[in-house]
């Protein structure tokens, strides 16, 4: 089972009070429990097997495991009841529904934005607010941008030249940018801005700019505008002043930060406490020692990118004053609309708080820094000198080609992050041999040379071009990658030789992105061939970066021969019957009966299959099989 492989982190886990919580593959949390005393508890796990089905299950699903300590077992209980109505797993007995607390993204990267929920927050340009708890709140919120501001919901492409305005328009939740003479571009853009300083809580620069443009509104006689840019005065005001009595800290809203910094690098543990509980833990950690920074720093550097997308209560809790403390508290204040302090607790409950998180970042570090994570990172790095990376491959992406004969091909891809397999993140393909690459046209085939101009690539009609199928699948996932705004690999692997890396070259030059990073690893040899060497690139057998290859190298192959036999078996129950037009399953049924084969019907004489089927469907059955009829 896969919690026995767990039995090496299990053994270093301390014996003290805590909670303890496992993941799945794909990284969602499917059980939360407490614990007196978290070692011989989560020990007990590996011995649980047969105990009941849903122990059964949850052992089996369970590939990862955190522990967050406490004081004593009755604030582990605590917890544990506020992480399961936080994350819902799958194995606890469950009060609330909701997952994780979503995020507002206003898409400032598209031409004419929008408001959508988002689980996330990614690098992409656009504006996030949030978290928002509960989450039913970012719901809320986003109706209301709406109704204030106007901003549209819908995925059309906007080129102001619609006809009319949809639904919304009418009962006034767009101001229809689609329709030009309606709703100008800058117009649109004013209704934008105020959206953005509404989702990032600029209350008063709001109110003031509302005010300014209701009395606008009003002098001009546009009495309709002038009523809704009063209404939506009086909205925000409301929300800005139960803003301000919500975040108060009586009411024990704050962040607390807890930081351990050693030679291997540093880990940072925020917990978020609101209304005086423990909603959420977070952790940050660097991917490589820093060498000779004190807390002081690293806690100027966590504050800067962990609030960077999101927004801070009235108080934050850190174990050691960070540098430049008035200018961080100046920066924080202005993003949240309202005062943000710094404290370095000495004494007393909050003290304690700090202490807490202190020693869950000095666990966090011991696992994240462990001999298996230091000989992972021995992999990456070697890798990146080898292939001349720009930065460490966390997320490496593997393809690989499944055929016999050019028949049902299929491809695979596989994601490896940080050393684990992300199978929620498999993709499966069917060869569709429609991305235009290497067809043949009337005077033959046509062939196409690879970047190094040596190795023209076949015709893939043939069905049997690993080559064209190559480039279709890396067209196909990037071309989609694209499209969903990433996230792209630092690496790329091809189960494959020269050939098949130029084929996955040409297809990402041909949506611009030749600057990510490919590498095709030849059976057999096992040598690794890159964009720049002519030759291949052999790694001693026992090198960890060649050992990590080969693991999503074997992963992918297994993917795509599994999927390939799959496809295959569904082949196998369709006959040649199942594609003549026109002929329906009660007649081939008939066909089968009477001739006992598609061979028999093969060999039948328009005759015999006109007493059987009619003379319309005869001439088909023969027309499909290559006879006169």
């Amino acid at each position: 089972m896969p919690i026995h492989e767990l039995k090496e982190q299990i053994a270093r886990l301390p014996a003290q009070p805590g909670v303890y919580l496992y993941f799945n593959a794909d990284g969602a949390t499917i059980y939360v429990g407490k614990a007196r005393v978290l070692r011989d508890r989560v020990r007990s796990y590996l011995k649980a097997a047969g105990s009941s089905p849903k122990t059964d299950a949850l052992l089996a699903d369970a590939t990862r495991l955190e522990v967050i300590v406490t004081d004593s077992v009755v604030e582990a209980l605590a917890l544990e009841n506020n992480l399961i109505k936080q994350r819902s797993p799958r194995y606890n007995i469950l009060l609330r529904d909701d997952k994780s607390y979503p995020y507002l993204q206003l898409t400032t990267n598209e031409a004419f934005p929008r408001v959508l929920v988002a689980r996330r927050v990614e690098r992409d340009g656009s504006v996030y607010a949030g978290p928002f708890l509960p989450a039913q709140l970012a719901r809320r919120t986003m109706g209301l941008t709406h109704r204030l501001f106007g901003v549209r919901s819908c995925n059309e492409v906007i080129t102001g030249r619609r006809g009319r305005p949809c639904l919304e328009y009418d009962i006034k939740r767009c101001i229809a940018p689609c329709v030009d003479t309606i709703c100008s571009a800058e117009e649109y853009a004013r209704a934008v801005k105020l959206t953005e300083l509404f989702l990032v809580g600029r209350n008063d620069e709001l109110l003031t700019q509302l005010k300014g443009r209701m009395l606008e509104a009003a002098g001009a006689e546009r009495f309709e505008e002038a009523a809704h840019l009063r209404d939506a005065t009086r909205t925000v005001q409301a929300l800005h002043d139960r803003q301000q009595k919500m975040a108060t800290p009586e009411l024990g809203h704050r962040d607390v930060f807890g930081v351990k910094v050693g030679p291997a690098g540093a880990v940072v543990q925020v917990f978020q406490v609101r209304s005086g509980r423990v909603v959420e833990r977070l952790e940050l950690g660097t991917a490589e020692a820093i060498v000779g920074a004190q807390e002081g720093d690293v806690m100027a550097a966590a504050l800067q990118q962990f609030y960077e997308p999101r927004g801070a209560p009235s108080e934050i809790h850190v174990p050691a004053e960070p540098d430049e403390r008035e200018a961080l508290e100046h920066w924080l204040s202005a993003r949240a609309g309202r005062r943000v302090r710094i404290i370095t607790p000495r004494r007393g409950e909050k003290r304690g708080l700090v202490d807490l998180a202190n020693r869950n970042a000095a666990l966090a570090y011991q696992t994240r820094f462990s001999p298996t994570t230091a000989a992972l990172d021995g992999a990456l790095e070697t890798l990146r000198r080898v292939l001349a990376l720009a930065a460490l491959p966390r997320r490496i992406e593997c393809f690989d080609i499944s055929t016999i004969q050019g028949s049902e091909t299929v491809a695979s891809m596989v994601v490896c992050e940080d050393g684990r397999m992300r199978r929620g993140e498999y993709r499966k393909y069917r060869i569709r041999w429609d991305s235009g690459f290497g067809i043949r046209d009337s005077e033959g085939p046509k062939h196409r040379a690879s970047k190094s101009g040596k190795s023209p690539i076949p015709n893939p009609q043939s069905r049997q071009d690993d080559f064209a199928a190559m480039h279709e699948v890396v067209l196909r996932r990037y071309r989609k990658a694209i499209e969903q705004g990433g996230p792209f690999p630092d690496l790329i692997v091809i189960d494959g030789g020269k050939g098949q890396l130029s084929a996955a070259y040409a297809a990402l030059e041909e949506l611009g992105l030749a600057n990510l990073v490919a590498v095709g690893i030849a059976k057999k040899e096992e040598l690794l061939f890159t964009r720049d060497r002519d030759d291949g690139l052999r790694l001693a057998e026992s090198d960890p970066g060649l050992l990590l290859i080969e693991r999503v190298r074997d992963e992918a192959h297994r993917f795509a021969v599994t999927f390939h036999r799959r496809a295959r078996t569904m082949r196998d129950l369709r006959s040649d019957l199942d594609r003549i037009p026109h002929i329906g399953p009660r007649r081939r049924r008939l066909l089968l009966t009477t001739f006992g084969s598609v061979t028999g019907v093969r060999r039948a004489t328009r005759e015999e299959l006109t007493g059987v089927v009619g003379a319309k469907a005869a001439d088909r059955v023969l027309a499909f099989f290559g006879a006169e009829p």
